[in-house]
């Protein structure tokens, strides 16, 4: 718990100050972390048995960051990467000579990139989530610092609230086979949090809180559907934790798996429901 204490108050500063920095700071952020969560995936999956290309698929991981980063430089840019990702994995698989190899290295290679670049549509959402009206709480903060810090704060109140609640009162479980300790009462007591602080948000960024019965909903429910993404990747691979990277904590991945799945998901809500 010591250890955890001290790597949570290293590392919630530095997040701060990168959300209040904005703009560039924010990819260059997501852009480290987008590689160091590649080269644990990768770790994972030959742990699991199986071949990649851990080289290629950063790079491609790392592209798609990037191509975030500036959305205006050439239109349908995300699916054109992901085209050049697959054609370029194939290429490599077609260096191996065992062709089972080089398809399950091929599949790897793309699923490890697209997978750990799910983290991109956090950049993505500070640049295409609406502007605040000028009377709202939060306007201060600006439309890409707020948004995303509500992406933040959802996530992270439906890991307490499920902690917590699944704590005092789990008993049944789902799942189990997957992560054991995730019980239907955590899972209740994540949502709960989760649309209660959304809400909360919401009114800051000027925007009707009912919606956060809406999103606050769905952000729960993919924060924990990223969860039990990685827990099963590492099942597979036989590991605790992606890596001991954070003292206490394990690795970048054990980290950031709820945003993979929530960012992308809040991101379309907002865009589509609340642009």
């Amino acid at each position: 718990m010591g250890r955890r204490a001290v790597s949570a108050a290293i590392l919630v500063p530095v997040l701060l100050g990168v959300l209040a920095l904005g703009g560039a700071a924010i990819a260059l952020a997501v852009a480290v972390v987008t590689a160091l969560g590649a080269i644990e995936v990768f770790r994972l999956v030959r742990a699991a048995g199986y071949g990649s290309f851990p080289v290629l698929g950063t790079i491609l991981a790392l592209a798609v960051v990037l191509d975030a980063a500036i959305p205006d430089v050439l239109d349908g840019s995300g699916m054109l990467l992901a085209a050049v990702g697959i054609l370029l994995a194939a290429v490599a698989g077609f260096t191996l000579e065992d062709p089972r190899d080089g398809f399950t290295s091929w599949m790897t290679t793309v699923f490890g990139a697209f997978y750990v670049s799910l983290l991109a549509f956090l950049v993505r959402l500070g640049h295409a989530a609406p502007a605040l009206p000028d009377d709202a709480p939060l306007v201060a903060l600006g439309a890409e610092r707020g948004w995303i810090l509500l992406l933040i704060l959802a996530v992270w109140s439906y890991d307490t609230g499920a902690f917590l609640v699944g704590r005092r009162f789990g008993r049944a479980r789902f799942l189990a086979h997957i992560s054991p300790s995730k019980t239907y009462a955590g899972l209740v007591g994540g949502i709960v949090a989760t649309i209660a602080v959304v809400a909360l948000v919401l009114w800051g960024l000027g925007q009707p809180p009912i919606h956060a019965l809406g999103l606050g909903l769905l952000a729960a429910l993919a924060a924990q559907a990223g969860d039990l993404a990685e827990s099963a990747i590492k099942r597979a691979a036989g590991a605790k934790d992606s890596s001991t990277l954070i003292p206490g904590h394990g690795g970048i991945l054990d980290r950031i798996d709820s945003f993979l799945f929530a960012a992308p998901v809040v991101t379309l809500y907002v865009v589509v429901v609340l642009g």
